[in-house]
This record gives C-alpha cells, sequence and structure tokens, in this order.
C-alpha cells in the first residue's frame, strides 16, 4: 500500500500564497519607511515584471526560460513577458500576461487566457499586457489625488523595461523593494516547504538510484544522466543547479564541473545533485565507495563528516547563531583528524590558528528557497577569519527558514600544500599521515533542513547510514 505524502495534500489544498507574499513585502517596505509608515494608507505601488522572452543568438529559438524570482514570490506565475502591480493602499494585486497571438499559436498552441490565469494563480485581477502602461497611469493619478503624501512606485533597478513609465507617480524607489523581497523570501509559508518538500522526495529518490546503479557506470556522465533521467520522469524536469559528479580526487573540487572522467581505479563518487519543483530547490549532497566497499582512509573520513553533520543538526533551533553552529564542525574536524594522525598538537591551538580550514574551507551551509544560495544570508566575504569568510548565513536562524548542513573534508592538494609550506601550520599536520589520504579526494554529506522553534525537520531522505548505502549498491552487483 502507497502512501500519499503530506506535501500532497498541501499542495493539492491551496494556491502559492502570492497575495500573503504581497503583504508580507509591503509590511516590510512600511517598517523601512520614517515612523514606519505610520499614519494613514501609504499611496505607493509595488511594480515587477518578469522576465522576457529572448531568443538564442544566431538561431530562431529561444533561450531556456528561467523566470525571475523576485516576480514569482509575488505572483506565482511562471510566465514569460508578464508585469505585475500591488496597490499598497488598496491591497489589490494585478497580473498582466502576454495576449493571444494568432501566428503564435500556429507553433505553440493556445496560451494560458485571463479567465484560466485568474483562477490558477493567487491575484486579484488578470489582464493583458497591452493595459500595463494606462492602469499604472491611471492609478498613480487616483493615489496622488486621494492622498496628502506622495505617490510612490517600487520597482527593482535593472528589471524594468524601456516602455514603461511611471506617469503620475511622484517618487520612484529602484533599491527598497529587492531588500524587502530578499528578506522575506527567508521564512517560508506552509506551501512553500510543501513545495521543497516535494523536490526533495523526488531527488532523494534519484540519489538512491544512482546508488543502486553507480556498480554498472563507467563514467560520471552516465551518473548525472541516470539522476537527471529520474527526477524528469517523476515530473521534474529542471534541476536547482548544475549537478556535481566527482569521482575520485576531483570531489575535492568543491564545484567540480567537468562530469565526464572515467571512474575505473577511484575509491569515491560525490553527488551533489538536485531538482527544483515549482521554482523551489532541493539541494543534496552524498560520498560513497564505487566498488561498494569503503577502504579504510576513506571510510575514516566518512565517519568524521557524518558525526559533524548530525551534531551540528542536533544544535539546530530558532535563534541559533549559525556562526555558532559552523564553529562546532570545525571542533568535530579537528578532533577526529587529530585521532587520524592527520592532524597533531593542541586542539585548541589548531582552532585558534584556524589550520582545520585546509581540510573544510567552505561554510557549513546556506538557506535555501527559490535559489540553491538563497537570499537573506548577509554573507561576509571581506571576514578577516578564514573559519568564517565563505560562510553564507551570518546572524541567527528564524523558525520556517531552510538551511542545508553540508560539512566536508578535502583532501585537495592546490588549497592544502600552501599550508604545508607555512610553519604556523605545517607544525600542525602529519604530512606522512596525510599522504595516505590523497585518493579519499573529499567527502560532504548535505541535508536540507527547516528550522522550528525547538529544533528542525529534515526534508532530505536520502540514505547516509554507510552500512545502507553500501547494502544498496552492492545488492545491485
Amino acid at each position: 500500500m502507497t502512501t500519499t505524502p503530506a506535501y500532497e495534500a498541501v499542495l493539492k489544498g491551496g494556491k502559492y500564497p502570492a497575495k500573503a507574499h504581497a503583504k508580507r513585502v509591503a509590511a516590510y517596505i512600511r517598517s523601512k519607511l520614517p515612523n514606519n509608515g505610520e499614519g494613514a494608507v501609504l499611496p505607493a505601488v509595488i511594480y515587477l515584471e518578469s522576465r522576457a522572452t529572448k531568443l538564442l543568438e544566431d538561431n530562431d529559438e529561444a533561450e531556456p526560460f528561467r523566470q525571475r524570482r523576485p516576480f514569482y514570490y509575488m505572483t506565482g506565475c511562471p510566465l514569460a513577458d508578464s508585469y505585475f502591480m500591488y496597490d499598497m493602499a488598496s491591497d489589490k494585486s494585478t497580473l498582466f500576461i502576454p495576449p493571444i497571438d494568432p501566428e503564435s499559436v500556429m507553433w505553440s498552441g493556445l496560451p494560458v487566457t485571463a479567465e484560466e490565469a485568474i483562477a490558477q494563480w493567487d491575484v486579484d485581477e488578470v489582464k493583458y499586457v497591452a493595459d500595463v502602461n494606462p492602469t499604472l497611469a491611471a492609478l498613480g493619478a487616483k493615489i496622488s489625488s486621494s492622498s496628502s503624501g506622495k505617490s510612490t512606485v517600487y520597482a527593482i533597478g535593472g528589471q524594468v523595461s524601456d516602455q514603461t513609465t511611471f506617469l503620475g507617480f511622484d517618487d520612484k524607489d529602484f533599491s527598497l523593494l529587492k531588500e524587502a523581497i530578499d528578506e522575506c523570501r527567508v521564512v517560508k509559508s506552509a506551501y512553500e516547504l510543501a513545495l521543497m518538500a516535494k523536490a526533495n522526495d523526488v531527488s532523494s529518490a534519484a540519489h538512491r538510484d544512482v546508488l543502486a546503479h553507480v556498480g554498472k557506470a563507467t563514467n560520471e556522465r552516465e551518473l548525472e544522466a541516470r539522476f537527471v533521467g529520474h527526477c524528469m520522469a517523476k515530473g521534474l524536469p529542471n534541476q536547482s543547479y548544475h549537478s556535481i559528479v566527482a569521482s575520485g580526487r576531483a570531489a575535492a573540487t568543491l564545484h567540480y564541473v567537468k562530469n565526464d572522467q572515467p571512474m575505473a581505479n577511484k575509491l569515491n563518487l560525490l553527488l551533489d545533485a538536485g531538482s527544483e519543483y515549482n521554482c523551489y530547490a532541493a539541494d543534496i549532497t552524498r560520498t560513497f565507495p564505487i566498488s561498494g566497499k569503503f577502504s579504510p582512509e576513506s571510510r575514516a573520513i566518512y565517519d568524521i563528516v557524518l558525526r559533524m553533520q548530525l551534531e551540528c543538526i542536533g544544535l539546530l533551533k530558532e535563534n541559533v547563531l549559525w556562526d555558532d553552529v559552523h564553529l562546532h564542525a570545525h571542533k568535530v574536524a579537528i578532533d577526529g583528524l587529530l585521532a587520524l594522525g592527520i592532524l597533531k598538537g593542541d586542539k585548541e591551538a589548531i582552532l585558534q590558528n584556524r589550520t582545520s580550514v585546509a581540510f573544510f574551507p567552505h561554510g557549513l551551509g546556506h538557506y535555501l528557497g527559490m535559489d540553491t544560495h538563497d537570499t537573506g544570508g548577509h554573507a561576509n566575504y571581506a571576514d578577516k577569519d578564514t573559519m568564517f569568510r565563505y560562510l553564507r548565513v551570518r546572524g541567527n536562524l528564524p523558525a520556517g527558514s531552510v538551511i542545508t548542513v553540508e560539512p566536508g573534508i578535502y583532501f585537495c592538494e592546490f588549497i592544502i600544500r600552501p599550508y604545508l609550506k607555512d610553519p604556523a601550520h605545517s607544525k600542525f599536520i602529519d604530512e606522512a599521515v596525510l599522504d595516505k589520504y590523497w585518493d579519499v579526494g573529499g567527502v560532504r554529506i548535505e541535508d536540507n533542513l527547516v528550522i522550528t522553534k525547538t529544533g528542525s525537520s529534515n526534508l532530505t531522505s536520502a540514505p547516509k547510514d554507510p552500512d545502507e548505502m553500501l547494502a544498496i549498491i552492492n545488492s545491485a552487483h
């Protein structure tokens, strides 16, 4: 008996909550105004444009389309060449979609009509794009005549087409809206979490499928095809990002892109891959032995990384300082590498000296949502502290946010060799022991966690228990 996932009921029972998002963004804008926008209604309009259709250079085929995330957040609409406005005074949202073009219908079929759009998406009114400028002008004039304050249109700089005019508005603000949407996107609604749960469910099953076929593959590209094909067959054709399918020492390259190398005589495969569902991402990494049997060195590193991840997940809850969780991951890594003899000396001195960054150079994770590296993280890439420089999220985690937890240990010669030449670091590294581990490449384990008031909820079900992974690989041999 097959059980229907809980997220399916949420997705079937409602629409993408665009109107709630519009209200949240409007509230954020008010909070940034003098006196928090107190008084009468705010005479302002939010204006957004979708991405336009664009042909490939020297070709009559359209470029692959990716909806602008701010537009999708406020509309839930995936259509190109569309527009949106939200009257903050009347709480009215209007979506403008392309009209029916008879010549286009011959090639591409009938587009969405206004009647279909109002039923499908959470907006108050749907018009066609020819009405954008007249509607803006009428709305600007109406607001100005009925308000004692200046009328303002909020838009995103660089995302307003040349033909759009804001006649009738006293002021134009092209900076605050992007900030407002970026910050509001951090905390997800139940509907957004259901979208991400489905993306994770399908992606986790695709990871399991790769495990079951790794023993039959000879090249990295075969496994990428396996993952993408599984997701497409389940109705998720779009990937959240370019998959990383890195065998052997290539797993030490954090954002490896080749995915076309033979896998013979290599220890491990690192698979970092996730599909997206209706613009919402999954981002999952698993590392496993290609042969179905860990070497002693790769199993030792895997166990350290798994312990790093499990302990960090155990620290998660509302308002936890992400910097502290990241720091804890380094402490676990140092303990593990000391036990193996790769590191030597006093663990507190190693931590303070930041020598562990040679083996764990990236941040512990990032916010996840419509983008793989989602908005609102407030990274500080100018941080002089190498342990925190690449941390994509800084500060406290709110309930309802989704964050990846993806610790790793890597044996990248390009990164580690300079540490071996620096006396400040080399005194803490035993090079003779280290030489046994280069073929491990790198190990990373990544799950997607929803932050709750008292802990977290893991959206990712891809196998990561080493014995379970080995059983799947070996049962398919």
